[in-house]
């Protein structure tokens, strides 16, 4: 615990996506006091032609009371 689900549109090198992922596991385990053993990461690609279905509609805004940062778009 936690499990941390990064869902973004493909085109991102591997190298970008473990940054972020060992900036995020770093973060998350300094604010969260836990191990960052205790972290994993997953990126998930989801083509920019279905964002606005399988993200932004059931993702963002029918889990509205689960979103912490809401996107400005």
């Amino acid at each position: 615990m936690p499990h941390i689900i990064v869902k973004l549109w493909p085109g991102r090198t591997e190298e970008m996506k473990q940054t972020l992922a060992d900036k995020l596991a770093a973060d998350t385990a300094e604010i969260l006091a836990v191990d960052m053993d205790d972290i994993s990461i997953s990126m998930e690609e989801v083509a920019q032609t279905d964002w606005t279905e399988n993200v932004y509609q059931k993702e963002i805004l029918e889990k509205k009371e689960n979103l912490y940062k809401k996107p400005g778009y």
